[in-house]
């Protein structure tokens, strides 16, 4: 975030605009509307801004900029075509530790004036930090369509009974319910309809029935990959009404930056070498603790908690403690990786079937399952896989898979630094060591991973010239055993 975002309370304040021209003109029609003191200094006005001054809704200082204009000012905005003026006006600002903007010139500026969307005394700003103001002003226009007017005779109402609703919610959460209620529920929709002694009778009869205490739940979300945009609106709800969150250590910190602010997050994530059933039994410890507390609970896992997840084993907890809860599914890592990567996991000539598996099984039950994923056109992936892939490549060729068997190994998947490895299954890990590939990584194994290269669509391949422009475009099987390609997203 390089900027903080602030409202400023600028009723009865002065505010220096420099320059009398539309952009000027522009500014001012925000500034009168927040109440502020506005003295506008320059030459010459635009016909509006001569009205304003004649109505003596703004100050007019008549003439060229005198450092003198900035004394008893709060903010100041330069509008002027000129630069030098404008950097010279800032210069002056900054040795008055003043606020200012300069408008169309982001270096200068030590605010930015935001897009906004006006539902008073509901107010919605949108920046950019000063670099794509156009781009700025088109997010507004659909956050614009997304917002009745009558949102901000809500606000209004609420402000209202604001006291009330504290005395009779004391409850933070059940003050966050009731809050929910009023947005989602009949008081909005009498707003909308233009009953605002309707809407208001809604309220005060709620307020006045008997309030239940509150029960605690969780709430198990799963979270996805890693990219954001593949969380489900269920996801993103459960994140921002939890007020106590359980996250695994995989999950992105895009991901919980989405969650309330005022949410408890604690990291119950698992690392290699720790004794896992341990960390566990604190994961149904802390769901349980907060549960009883009254407190929802969503416990966040990376891609679905139920594949290989221990979500069900979760589950089976609470259901034993009589522990409310409910399943928000999300896009396994098989699945989003895959698709990032450009690899069909089925394909009409190269795979009629997906087999998902883990790395970390029972050693004496795998010839068995060895036997199952050796089958022509079956596409394998499987998950925390990466240090197991020497005894993964080992025992699969010792098993019969051939050892020209393409795979991918997909580090980071859907995340900004994705990277994708390409080979040959005889030479697999000595290929990830090479590339330094570390966890979290999928690992996909079949003819389809051969596509990738062709397919890709997910950032950028750095090393798809050291394989040579020809080497992509080869069918799945037909690459050379020698052939390894690493794509950087």
């Amino acid at each position: 975030m390089k900027l903080f975002p602030l409202f400023a309370d600028l009723r009865g304040r002065r505010v220096l605009v420099v320059g009398g021209g539309a952009v000027a003109e522009r500014k001012v029609k925000s500034l009168l509307s927040s109440e502020a003191r506005v003295t506008v200094g320059s030459p010459t006005l635009t016909d509006t801004l001569r009205t304003h001054a004649q109505q003596h809704q703004i100050d007019y200082v008549q003439g060229y900029f005198e450092p003198k204009w900035l004394e008893a000012a709060w903010l100041v905005i330069a509008a002027t075509d000129n630069r030098e003026l404008n950097h010279h006006i800032a210069a002056l600002a900054a040795n008055r530790r003043l606020f200012i903007n300069v408008v169309d010139d982001p270096a200068l500026s030590t605010f930015q004036v935001p897009s906004i969307v006006d539902r008073a005394p509901l107010t919605i700003a949108i920046s950019s930090a000063g670099h794509a103001p156009v781009l700025a002003r088109r997010v507004r226009e659909r956050i614009e369509s997304l917002f009745d007017h009558s949102i901000g005779s809500l606000v209004s109402l609420a402000a209202r009974y604001r006291p009330s609703i504290r005395k009779a919610r004391p409850d933070l959460r059940q003050r966050r319910e009731f809050y929910d209620w009023l947005l989602d529920g009949p008081v909005s929709a009498a707003l909308r309809q233009q009953q605002p002694q309707q809407a208001e009778q809604l309220l005060m009869t709620a307020l006045s029935e008997p309030l239940a205490s509150p029960q605690g739940r969780v709430i198990l979300v799963g979270a996805g990959p890693g990219d954001p945009g593949l969380l489900t609106l269920n996801a993103l709800r459960a994140l921002n009404e939890a007020d106590v969150i359980l996250y695994d250590r995989l999950v992105s910190p895009a991901i919980l930056d989405l969650a309330r602010r005022d949410a408890v997050q604690i990291e119950v994530g698992k690392n290699l070498g720790e004794n896992h059933d341990y960390t566990q039994a604190r994961i149904h410890a802390l769901m349980l603790s907060h549960a009883r507390q009254g407190q929802l609970v969503a416990r966040v896992k990376g891609g679905d908690a139920f594949v290989f997840g221990r979500g069900g084993e979760e589950l089976e907890f609470l259901r034993e403690h009589d522990v409310p809860y409910e399943v928000v599914p999300g896009v396994t890592a098989a699945l989003a990786c895959a698709a990032y990567a450009g690899i069909p996991l089925t394909h009409r000539d190269y795979a009629q079937s997906v087999r998902l598996a883990t790395a970390h099984c029972r050693q004496d039950t795998l010839p068995d399952e060895l036997a199952s994923m050796l089958h022509e056109k079956q596409t394998l992936a499987f998950y925390m896989a990466v240090s197991q892939l020497e005894w993964l490549e080992q025992e699969l060729l010792k098993h019969g898979k051939p050892g020209n068997t393409p795979f991918a190994i997909i580090e980071n998947g859907t995340r900004p630094e994705q990277r994708v490895l390409h080979g040959k299954l005889e030479g697999m890990a000595d290929a990830a060591r090479e590339h330094h590939i570390v966890s979290p990584a999928m690992v996909f194994i079949g003819e389809v991973t051969a596509l990738a290269p062709k397919l890709e669509w997910f950032g950028t391949s750095a090393a798809a010239g050291e394989a040579g422009e020809a080497d992509l475009l080869h069918e799945p099987g037909s690459r050379s055993e020698a052939d390894c390609l690493i794509a950087c997203a």
